[in-house]
């Protein structure tokens, strides 16, 4: 789906820069007219069959991917989905003061809980919206479930904007198990094999026993790694780095899957294996609408613009009644002052 505009612009691109050739030998017969006796364009005539082609290929594109493109629909009444039809998103955010350290991310320079973030919005970006509901429970000295079963993307995003929620804690150890525990509570009253935990930390000590046991609603298992998993960061009296090993042992232990979130995001070919997600293969790339919607009206502006920037800038000649009495003028100042 995605090469189709490419090869509608591909081929226009080629159409175009043909019959710019043909048009260009057609212009050289007529140069003296349209360029005065010099013959040659100005800047604009000679940068118009760049332009042509140029807004051409990208007006093509544009329109292509636009009605390739499934319609974004922004309802006002949301349709009520049934208990039994619901697809969960169970996340067990780690809010502890160390998410707020920055060394994760490509850069190493993004907050722990930004990285946590985009790891969070790059899986609801590929997944099916219309019946995913989103739980959240957050974990620190203790387990606290801050929002339960929302469709409301915008929650999430103010959730993990750099809210403070580890003051709702009282200070102390980071304990994932509580978390885990209390994500298994809630997903007790759920279908079986419609939701996955997701786990989001940058790691903690946990103990050799006390691994919560999953409902049977929990069908696929996440735990995701966030900050620097090689240079630690002080806080608290200690170094504070990405614990994968520990990360990677409770994910075993559940039964799921490890990735290390710091640098890339979570691959489709894992979500996939979850199995509980249903995962839109079909999803577009992230602002591909816009950017189609963006060279569709670049193209369109160069196409119908390109007549009245050469009207004005296409030739250095200017030809007209203003030009024969400046003409005239200059020869009766010629003769005066040579009788």
């Amino acid at each position: 789906m995605v090469t189709t505009p490419l090869l509608l612009a591909l081929a226009a691109l080629v159409l175009a820069t043909g019959a710019e050739w043909l048009h260009l030998g057609r212009v050289r017969s007529v140069a003296a007219l349209a360029f005065g006796p010099g013959k040659k364009a100005a800047l604009a005539g000679k940068a118009a069959p760049f332009i042509r082609i140029a807004g051409l290929a990208a007006l093509i594109w544009g329109l292509a991917t636009l009605m390739i493109l499934p319609p974004a629909a922004h309802r006002s009444v949301v349709k009520e989905v049934e208990p039994k039809d619901r697809q969960h998103l169970l996340l067990v955010l780690d809010v502890s003061p160390s998410m707020r350290l920055r060394d994760a991310g490509p850069g190493a320079n993004e907050s722990r809980m930004a990285r946590a973030r985009a790891v969070v919005e790059s899986i609801i970006a590929r997944t099916a919206h219309d019946k995913l509901h989103t739980t959240v429970v957050a974990v620190y000295n203790g387990a606290k479930a801050v929002v339960e079963e929302t469709r409301d993307l915008e929650i999430l995003h103010n959730l993990m904007d750099d809210l403070p929620m580890h003051q709702a804690f009282p200070s102390g150890k980071t304990k994932l198990l509580d978390g885990l525990t209390e994500a298994a509570r809630i997903a007790a009253k759920w279908p079986r094999g419609s939701a996955t935990l997701v786990l989001i930390s940058d790691g903690d000590s946990v103990p050799a026993t006390g691994m919560p046991k999953m409902p049977p609603s929990i069908g696929g298992v996440l735990v995701a790694g966030v900050g620097d998993p090689l240079k630690g960061t002080f806080i608290d009296g200690h170094h504070s780095r990405q614990d994968g090993v520990t990360l990677r042992q409770i994910a075993t232990r559940l039964g799921g899957e490890y990735h290390d979130g710091n640098t890339k995001l979570v691959p489709t070919a894992m979500l996939q294996r979850l199995g509980t997600l249903a995962v839109d293969n079909s999803a577009r790339l992230p602002g591909q609408r816009e950017l189609a919607i963006f060279l569709t009206a670049l193209g369109a502006f160069l196409l119908a613009g390109l007549p009245l920037l050469l009207h004005f800038a296409g030739s250095r000649w200017n030809p007209g009644p203003n030009r024969v009495r400046t003409s005239i003028s200059r020869s009766s100042k010629l003769t005066a002052s040579h009788p």
